[in-house]
This record gives C-alpha cells, structure tokens and sequence, in this order.
C-alpha cells in the first residue's frame, strides 16, 4: 500500500520530523482527554480538536488508527501545575459543593463531553478508558516502580524517585538542578527529595474517592480499616502510564495533548513508562498552544470564559465552533472571539454556496474539460495537511479552488465533469478532515417552491412590490431567495 508521507513536529526533539510508525500502516495514538468535574471548556476543545485532526490526516494518508482518549475521574488535584499536585481532587472538591456523589457527578460531566464531542464532529477513539476503571493496573505500575527503585511507598503513599531518571525534564527542556520544588509551597518532608511525585496518595479516612492499596477494591468513606490497608488514590501521572499500556502497549507511536500537559504530566509520564519498561515509550509528542480569548488569557473572573455549552446557548453551532478551533495551525496562538465565529459562520455559507451552484451545472461540456486544474488545488491542500497538519494553508487551498471553479462557472467553461469533480472533493476530501458541511440536499417545502413560482411571475411583470414582499414571505418561512443570472434560487437560512 502507497502511503502518503506526513512530518510532525515532535515536541520530544523540537523539530518537524518524517513520521514512520512502529508498526507499518498502522499507528498506536494516545490523547489525555477531559477531567471530568465540569464543561469542557474551549480551550480543553482545541486539543481533542487537534487529536481529532491528527486522526483523520492519518487516515487520509492511508494509516489505521487505533485511538485512546482517557476519561480523568479521579486524582487530579487542583495543584496540578508542580509535579507532586497538591490541593483537592478537582472532582471531589465539585461533589462535596454539589453535595452529591462523586462517582455520580464524574459520570455525568463525563457523558456530557462525549455529547459535545459529537456536537463538535469529533469522531469517538477505539477506546475510551476511565481511572476508576483501571486501579489495579495502577497499583501494579507501582510496584513495578517501586521494585526497580524508582519508587518507595512512605506512610501509606507511592513517590517516584525523580532522580533515579537522569534525563527527566527533557521533554519541557527543564534540568533537574533548575527544578525548585519548595519555591511555591512548604516541603513534604515526608519524601526522600523535594522533586519525588505521588504515585498514590494516602487518603483520611473521609475521602470520597479511595481504594485499597492491596486489593484495588473500592472503599466508602467513614468506613472503620484495618491496621493492614492502605486507603488512597492514585496520581494524575500513573493513570496515564497505565491505560497507555494496558491498552497501547509500553511503546506506541504518538501521544497528543495541550501545551500546559507538557509539564508537569506528560513530563512525569515518560519517567514513569520508561523507568518500568526500560526503553522510549512514546516516538512522537504532540502539543496544542494555548487558546486567547478576545486577545487575553481565559479566566472567569474577566468573564471572557467559555464552555461549548455557553456558545451553543447563545446561537452558535458545533460546525462553526469546530471550523474557528481548528482554521489555525495547532502549534501557533489562535484567538477566539465571536467576531470569528461569525467569520466561520461566513466561510462555511461561502463553501456551501458554492457546492450548491456547483451541482446546479447541468449543461455537458465534456470536449472542454481540463481538471489539471483542480488536481493542483486538490495536491496543495493534502501537501499542506501532511505538513504537521497545517489546516490554515489547506484552507486556504480550498478556497483558491472554489474562486476558480466560480470563475469558470461566470464565462461558461465549467464543464459538468469538473463541477462534479469539486463536489465530490467538498464532501469527501474535505469534508473528511474539517466536517463543517451538511452534504444532505435540503428538501424545499412545496409552500416555498409555489412563493418562488409566484415570485418569478412577478418579476416577469415587473411587479416589484410584489418580487419584495414574496421574497420577505419566503425568508419568514426560513428560506433565502438568491438572485443569479440564470434566474432565481433558493437556499434555507
């Protein structure tokens, strides 16, 4: 099988690199996906985005993808910019406000992405695994870890050896000299160094989210334990290491994430898969930059934050937020206002207008056609996508040849082969990466065909008035009338 050749940039070595799986024609990816303890936010979106992107360009290409995004439920600490996190679970922290059970409110901020998800095009992973559902591959990793030596247990809680790894920081270009673990918070003075990370974290008897050390079985809070057990619950970093290779194996081709995983978590990870298995684990490293809104970093606080949720509230549709998340380079600023999303909201019309009046060329010209043409547009937009997914010069190819093929279309030489030809380009090789088109021809209610009937008579007779107020009718009923040079057609709003 001929596959086309993609470079990436590798955030491991910092460069743009030809990708080569492990596997040929096939290839092993690893997203983090959500922690569940609210709405994903948008600039949680332009990662799964950029995950989702990745994916169909691999398949573009010829590759077969197998894909793990994780569900995060547990053991993600509000502190979670240090290496060991501090501070509450965030899904607990949520449950407790909430008043209700924590596992209850992971499942429903849970399922309440994956409707999003789909919202947004984002086509599900092979699997989906959740921490909850993966304790004992969990406390198993630890005892690996522990056992080599980059891991000891203290008072109930696993830390990882942090020097026990020499080259840890080389994926966040950190030396473990410049690390400064006390310059934030207190010490623990429980770990042997202050750099040493959580694995498991010993929990009080209190906790909503706990598991027994020694059998993974789940325990209830306020529930009286023997001397003998060990309540906690793991670390952001082990669950990771663990689904990747229970369901990935200890070493796969790419792992994706946003900018912030870089350090600590991703940073973590390595050590942790590599310290335990004895070799790279991931060949290929993939970060999304982060995402401004109305030119500032989002925060609540300056009310400039959105969840999905809040912009499908106020009007806007899945298609339209997925073309602005993703219309810039994943690795360059994207700033997200509503002006934009009226700009995407523009740029999906324009392309939908376009293969509409290109499936109204019906007039056989077969002797003229020349699709060379297209076939160079088609090239630049697939060459700009296997150049480490660069969708802002894709796009800017697709719209090079819609304006050609319209130009065509003005002096009659778009032959009814090349505007089939541009079609099927739009909904399939377009359609496949960006899925922003609803490619279904709209069934146009036989009300408005007899309005436009009516319409065109007065037109006929020059009756303007009426042209006018027909036209104005026809809009109420969710329909806008185009006027074009070969007569009159109509498009739903």
């Amino acid at each position: 099988m001929s596959l086309q050749k993609i470079q990436l940039h590798n955030s491991l070595t910092n460069k743009k690199e030809v990708f080569s799986p492990l596997i040929p024609e096939k290839v092993s990816l690893y997203s983090c996906g959500p922690t569940v303890y609210d709405y994903a936010h948008i600039g949680n979106f332009r990662s799964f985005l950029m995950s989702d992107l990745l994916t169909r360009v691999l398949t573009m290409a010829g590759y077969e993808v197998t894909k793990v995004m994780n569900i995060t439920d547990v053991g993600h600490l509000t502190g979670d910019d240090m290496a060991d996190a501090d501070g509450e679970d965030k899904i607990a922290k949520k449950a407790l406000k909430e008043k209700k059970d924590a596992f209850a409110v992971a499942k429903m901020f849970e399922d309440a992405f994956v409707e999003d998800e789909a919202k947004l095009k984002i086509q599900a992973p092979d699997h989906r695994p959740r921490a909850t559902d993966y304790i004992p591959e969990q406390i198993e990793l630890c005892n690996i870890l522990i056992d080599k030596g980059h891991a000891y247990m203290i008072n109930g809680s696993v830390y990882f050896r942090t020097k026990s790894f020499p080259t840890y920081g080389k994926l966040s270009n950190n030396k473990l000299e410049d690390l400064d673990a006390g310059n934030r918070v207190e010490i623990n003075t429980e770990k042997e160094d202050p750099l040493d990370f959580a694995l498991w974290k010993a929990a009080d008897a209190k906790h909503l989210m706990q598991w027994d050390y020694h059998t993974a079985e789940k325990l209830t809070p306020d529930t009286d334990q023997p001397d003998t057990v060990s309540p906690g619950f793991p670390g952001w970093h082990i669950e990771c290491s663990a689904m990747s290779q229970k369901l990935l194996g200890d070493r796969f081709d790419i792992h994706t994430g946003g900018e912030d995983n870089v350090f600590p978590h991703h940073e973590c990870e390595i050590a942790q898969n590599e310290c335990s298995c004895g070799h790279q684990s991931v060949n290929y490293w993939l970060h999304a930059k982060h995402l401004l809104v109305e030119g500032e970093k989002m925060s609540k606080s300056k009310g400039n934050f959105y969840t999905v949720r809040d912009l499908f509230d106020k009007g806007w549709n899945g298609n339209e937020i997925r073309y602005l998340l993703i219309s810039a380079h994943y690795r360059t600023a994207l700033n997200f206002s509503l002006q934009g999303l009226e700009m995407a909201r523009n740029s999906i019309a324009r392309i939908t207008e376009a293969r509409r009046i290109f499936n109204q060329i019906n007039e056989d010209k077969e002797e003229n056609s020349n699709d060379d043409w297209i076939q160079t547009h088609r090239n630049k937009y697939q060459s700009a996508l296997c150049d480490d997914l660069n969708t802002a010069d894709a796009l800017g190819a697709v719209f090079e040849l819609i304006n050609e093929g319209l130009k065509r279309r003005e002096t009659n030489t778009l032959s009814s082969s090349e505007a089939l030809e541009l079609i099927t380009f739009l909904d399939t090789k377009f359609n496949a990466i960006f899925e922003v088109l609803e490619t279904e021809e709209t069934v146009i209610p036989e009300e408005v065909i007899n309005l436009m009937d009516q319409r065109a008579q007065a037109r006929i007779d020059k009756d303007y008035a009426a042209s006018d107020s027909i036209r104005d009718q026809i809009k109420d009923l969710g329909y806008e009338v185009l006027d074009e040079s070969g007569g009159q057609s109509v498009r739903k709003i």
